[in-house]
């Protein structure tokens, strides 16, 4: 039985003004010492909700449940840096995503998939834009990290995606299954 890994969300890799600060900003961060990745500019998104490895009959009752959701276009803004961690060593650098409808929008997934899947109990509105392996001083990198001040850029979402991940040697290869577009 095929299985995919699939996953929902928003991709930022087309808004120009949201990459160009992303990339300034992965710049800043690669000051900050680290061993690790920096997302691909081409692969920035925003999970909305991870599915995990699903079979094909799952898949496609995704899809027909993905297309009742009834949504208008978003109006979101970057907001500021931060990092996630295990036990006070940084893990992912990201920057926040703000606006309310990012979490409405979170919301009808979960109630569109109920049944399917369990409620996300823990999202946040972010993209990640480094994976971190090593630091050396983990204190002062987190400490750096919230201080890279992120432009304040607004930009609307007028659909989101689900999408498959591939994981490869040189890193994940994402590819868009079905989009689904804004209420007209």
């Amino acid at each position: 039985m095929k299985l995919t890994r699939a996953f929902i969300a928003i991709d930022f890799s087309e808004i120009d003004e949201v990459v160009k600060e992303v990339a300034r900003v992965q710049e800043e961060t690669e000051k900050i010492k680290f061993t690790g990745k920096l997302t691909e500019l081409e692969n920035l998104h925003l999970t909305l909700k991870f599915l995990g490895e699903i079979d094909e009959e799952k898949l496609e009752e995704v899809k027909k449940r993905l297309r009742e959701i009834k949504f208008k276009e978003m109006a979101l803004k970057l907001g500021e840096a931060g990092s996630f961690g295990v036990r006070g060593s940084p893990k992912i650098v990201w920057i926040k995503i703000e606006g309310e409808e990012i979490w409405e929008l979170q919301r009808k997934i979960d109630s569109a998939l109920s049944g399917l899947f369990k409620k996300e109990e823990r999202f946040m509105s972010h993209l990640t834009i480094a994976r971190v392996k090593y630091s050396e001083n983990p204190e002062d990198f987190i400490r750096r990290v919230k201080k890279l001040g992120v432009k304040e850029i607004k930009f609307k979402i007028k659909e989101f995606k689900l999408k498959k991940s591939e994981l490869k040697p040189l890193g994940p290869v994402y590819t868009d299954l079905e989009v689904y577009h804004l209420d007209k």
